[in-house]
């Protein structure tokens, strides 16, 4: 497991909110919803979820103990009566028939097999009940990969990184339909969406490197790891410079999913 710097990670996850946010638009809610969000990591997002549903709840879960401490100290009760956070992975739900929608955002690519989430995801909604999943997609850009490549691959890192495998399930949408039908849910729709992740130059990049890249940078000692973060960078921007107004693009694919739990009929 990963040790999240969940303050840090506050102070630069304003790419994945807007993403977020996108996503909320498009949830059609009406306000009573019971919702578990997958992943909730500072808790941002999953608060603002619960303003949506004044008349419902919103459980947010995460698997970093440091995500769900500050999550909880961030957004406490007094402020969000219909808001709790819970430490749970969620490769292991076990909440029965407990929610009409359950959501993610930005997080299940860090987890390889999806199978046991999506089954516990079928598990833990109501008859009727959907799931809205935002998480990266597969993508035929290497540029990020040319550039880790390039910067590893020098003789005072590679040592470091001799079995360096990732850690991401990554999916195409084809594949990700066929999980769902799999694990019993019905697929409304799966799409995948090439965009951009923007950031305010080079120093805003490297807020995402040192916040998210934690398989790359937990590989070396503390002491080493902004000056792998500050290479990164720079490679980077040199294969992909900044735009007249200084904005780093970074390009992705987003995998936007929506299915519905089918209720099975007992003969």
């Amino acid at each position: 497991m990963y040790k999240w710097n969940a303050e840090d990670y506050h102070r630069n996850s304003s790419e994945q909110q807007r993403l977020a946010r996108e996503f909320i638009a498009k949830l059609d809610l009406k306000g009573n919803e019971n919702i578990l969000d997958i992943g909730c990591g500072d808790g941002k997002i999953t608060a603002e979820l619960a303003t949506l549903v004044p008349d419902g709840s919103v459980t947010g879960i995460d698997g970093s103990e440091e995500m769900i401490d500050f999550a909880r100290q961030k957004f406490p009760k007094s402020d969000f009566p219909n808001l709790r956070f819970e430490y749970k992975n969620a490769t292991n739900l076990n909440l029965e028939n407990q929610f009409d929608l359950i959501v993610s955002f930005n997080c299940l690519h860090w987890i390889n097999n999806h199978i046991p989430v999506l089954e516990g995801i079928e598990k833990s909604l109501k008859p009727h009940g959907k799931t809205q999943l935002l998480l990266a997609g597969k993508t035929d850009d290497t540029c990020m990969r040319m550039v880790v490549d390039k910067v590893i691959c020098q003789v005072k890192w590679k040592n470091y990184f001799q079995e360096l495998t990732s850690p991401f399930g990554l999916y195409k949408a084809h594949e990700y339909k066929e999980m769902l039908e799999k694990v019993g849910l019905k697929s409304n729709r799966v799409e995948a969406i090439t965009t951009n992740m923007i950031f305010d130059g080079k120093e805003g990049f490297k807020g995402l490197l040192r916040t998210t890249w934690l398989p790359l940078t937990e590989k070396l000692p503390e002491d080493l790891r902004a000056d792998i973060i500050d290479e990164l960078a720079e490679a980077y921007i040199q294969f992909n410079p900044p735009n007249g107004d200084g904005l780093v693009y970074m390009p992705m694919v987003k995998l936007e999913v929506e299915a519905t739990k089918v209720e099975t009929s007992i003969s």
